[in-house]
């Protein structure tokens, strides 16, 4: 049997022992194919349009979804960038008060879902609200702040729910430079910004590339938050064509275009980042910071702060007060329901796809060619894709399969069998957040030496044996990490949710939905606090991993 080329992975026992894998691959390329089915099905519907109603969008809101969109991702990408860069920098390579703890706190704003983060701020900074009627009372009628509804207000939001995508990797890149790089450029007679600009930087470009990319990636697959501001983007035009025009295939080809925008952010990243990469120049920690002193120093401190209060801090206390207001009324069976709803599809969804990742992941130890690398990388493809383009695609093929079995035993289903299933949206779960649970699965496999699964294999056991009894005791942590991340992710998913649901199915992210589409931000609190609390949880994991490093 061939042999993994050298350098191409990790070595697996199956290539070493001549161990048949078939049943393992076919399972991986299987699972791939799960993911590939809903582009492939998106692909075929751009032959069928519907062109009336595409004729409609062209004349009418298309050239406004084109510039809004790429206005957004144009506006949150630099934001993000600027940003989490410059916290990176102040954090992991200068003292000033506070440090330690804006270190880790600045990663919190994670824990914030976009669409949280945005009525919390249209709820606060409104003209009716709050913030905007104690200013007239204070100073006199009129708009004493810009208006938070609109493309501003929007790019601000999201810059701040998604600027710790690169505070995170940028943090670790300096951290692993020290001052040498910066020191370099000095002694070569640049200026302290050109040495920033022209050494630390480039060495850097990898992780802000990388970080960029993440936060355009779920910019462009963002639907609450859009919602909320009422600016349309791509996936608030699938949703009105799907519920508004009743037309699948004009969501579909809708999709095809917003997927078109993920494909040219992907593509961007990678020419971005290029074959750049950096090396550890000196352990962190070992090199002292630049102390900053006086106005300096605690001007980093009201920045890290301001930052903070506005990401973290000011939402979590106005969702505290909102729900401390209605917690009376609105925490009753029916909230039971939406928690038990959430609770059962997080539980379902992250054991399924945790499976998934565990199977992929060992199919990989087992045989680490070319065709099974391959069905890694696709069947870990879902995290890019926006959900509501997933939605459309796997409503698609289901509808498609639906007709074929009402064709083969019509006389015996009373109606559709998969289209709006449960089945339906925990598929999309798997496809979507595969990648999130394969991170630290597939760590997790890399710490087990492949001598141990060896010599199980020299005593007889087999593949299925070596993975019950020997392999997923030592994978606990990366089990029980993949299980928690998939879990938060599948409670704040919105887009897929609230598009393929089974009718009168309703989670605490749709009820979020339901309620600020309506104005009702005070009612909308509870739940969202709640998406808040648990959002902590992988918040935790990153920060106690980043005190690792």
């Amino acid at each position: 049997m061939a042999r993994a080329a050298a350098g191409a992975g990790p070595p697996g026992i199956g290539a070493w022992l001549n161990v048949n894998v078939g049943g393992w691959r076919a399972a991986s390329l299987l699972l791939a194919a799960v993911v590939a089915a809903p582009l492939l099905v998106l692909a075929a519907s751009s032959l069928h349009p519907d062109a009336r109603v595409w004729q409609h969008l062209s004349a009418t809101v298309l050239p406004g979804l084109l510039r809004n969109t790429l206005v957004l991702t144009l506006g949150v990408g630099s934001g993000v960038l600027v940003l989490g860069t410059g916290l990176a920098w102040l954090t992991a390579m200068c003292e000033f008060p506070g440090r330690r703890w804006f270190d880790w706190a600045l990663m919190l704003p994670l824990a914030v879902p976009a669409y949280v983060l945005a009525f919390v701020a249209v709820g606060l900074l409104d003209y009716g609200g709050p913030v905007q009627t104690a200013l007239r009372r204070w100073l006199g009628p009129g708009q004493w702040l810009p208006p938070i509804r609109s493309e501003g207000g929007v790019i601000a939001v999201m810059v701040l729910a998604f600027y710790p995508y690169v505070y995170m990797l940028a943090r670790a890149a300096f951290l692993n430079q020290g001052r040498r790089m910066l020191e370099t450029g000095r002694v070569l007679g640049l200026g302290p910004v050109a040495a920033f600009c022209r050494a630390t930087l480039p060495v850097a470009r990898p992780a802000l590339a990388a970080g960029t990319a993440l936060a355009l990636m779920e910019t462009l697959a963002d639907f609450g938050a859009v919602s909320v501001f009422n600016y349309d983007t791509f996936t608030t035009a699938i949703y009105k064509a799907w519920f508004g025009f009743f037309s699948l295939t004009t969501a579909a080809q809708l999709a095809l275009l917003l997927l078109a925008f993920v494909a040219l952010a992907l593509y961007l990243e990678r020419r971005l980042r290029g074959r750049a990469r950096y090396e550890v120049v000196l352990r962190p920690g070992q090199d002292p910071r630049y102390r900053l002193r006086g106005g300096r120093a605690w001007g980093a401190t009201l920045l890290c702060l301001g930052v903070l209060a506005l990401g973290f801090l000011v939402p979590a206390g106005q969702l505290a007060a909102w729900a401390w207001e209605v917690w009376r009324e609105e925490l009753d069976s029916r909230y039971a329901a939406f928690m038990f709803n959430t609770l059962t599809l997080g539980a379902v969804a992250a054991g399924a796809t945790t499976f998934a990742a565990l199977m992929l992941s060992y199919t990989y130890r087992l045989r680490p060619d070319p065709l099974t690398r391959g069905a890694v990388r696709v069947a870990t493809l879902g995290y890019a894709l926006p959900g509501s383009v997933l939605a459309v695609g796997i409503m698609l093929s289901f509808v498609w399969i639906d007709r074929r079995l009402g064709g083969w035993f019509g006389h015996w289903l009373d109606g559709p069998l998969l289209t709006g299933s449960l089945l339906a949206l925990v598929l999309a779960y798997v496809v979507r957040f595969l990648a999130v649970a394969y991170g630290p699965v597939d760590n997790a496999f890399e710490r087990i030496k492949p001598s141990i699964l060896q010599v199980a294999r020299c005593l007889g056991a087999g593949n299925l044996e070596i993975l019950r009894r020997l392999s997923i005791p030592m994978l606990r942590t990366g089990l029980v990490s993949a299980l928690l991340l998939v879990f938060v992710e599948v409670m704040k998913e919105m887009p897929a949710t609230l598009l393929l649901r089974p009718f009168g199915w309703t989670t605490l992210a749709t009820r979020i939905f339901e309620l600020t589409s309506e104005g009702e931000w005070e009612r909308a609190a509870l739940p969202a606090l709640t998406l808040v609390a648990v959002g902590l949880i992988p918040v935790a994991l990153l920060v106690r991993r980043s005190a690792q490093a």
